[in-house]
């Protein structure tokens, strides 16, 4: 049985892992749709959903899927122009939730990803619900210029809270149990700090170490 699902859809960060799995060998191949496409101009078109054609016409190539195998395709958006591929190619499928062996598989296969983009790790082990907008959004506020580049800005959200008005200034954080939003480390108590607040859905109130670039 072949599995389809995706991971990342929902994140402010990086692009949307695609990935398909053998179910009975555990073979899977995997990839990722480009931020680029998640730009305005292009995400207004939904071209990243004729990449998910591409990423899994290759995959089934890599994997040798049969036209004979049982297929199971995720309900979500973003199936929506593979479904008719399918059909159109003669493969056999079916839309319903897709859980393990694949679920797991590609939603440590995206974390991963952004990690590698610079998302700490302990961020995502230990933050209830990491890839909530409102949370994400605090971490690329922490370094703004660099990390936009890595949001899907063509969401309407994006538009709605990519572009707030920052108060900044500088504070000493006497008793710390935060963590710099800008290079992950912990903030010793007793510390000079950086400080950007705004407001979103909320309040908001980033730390940082001074000078952060430094450390």
């Amino acid at each position: 049985m072949i599995q389809i699902d995706d991971a990342g859809s929902g994140s402010l960060i990086g692009g949307t892992c695609i990935g398909v799995m053998r179910a009975e060998t555990g073979e899977f191949d995997f990839d990722i749709i480009p931020i680029d496409l998640y730009r305005p101009e292009y995400f207004e078109k939904k071209i990243y959903l004729d990449e998910v054609v591409r990423i899994i016409g290759k995959s089934f190539q890599k994997l040798s899927v049969e036209k004979k195998e049982q297929i199971e395709v995720c309900r979500g958006y973003m199936f929506d122009r593979l479904r008719p591929w399918l059909k159109n190619n003669q493969y056999q499928y079916i839309n319903t939730s897709i859980d393990e062996p694949l679920q797991q598989k590609i939603e440590n296969t995206f974390s991963q990803y952004v990690i590698q983009l610079g998302l700490p790790e302990q961020y995502i082990n230990y933050t209830k619900y990491p890839f909530h907008f409102h949370r994400l959004l605090r971490w690329v506020y922490a370094d703004y210029d660099k990390r936009k580049t890595l949001c899907k800005t063509g969401w309407k959200s994006w538009e709605k809270y990519g572009n707030l008005e920052l108060e900044k200034k500088t504070g000493f954080l006497k008793h710390s149990r935060y963590k710099c939003l800008k290079c992950g480390e912990s903030i010793k108590s007793e510390s000079p700090v950086e400080i950007i607040k705004y407001i979103s859905n909320r309040p908001n109130t980033i730390y940082m170490h001074i000078d952060c670039e430094k450390i």
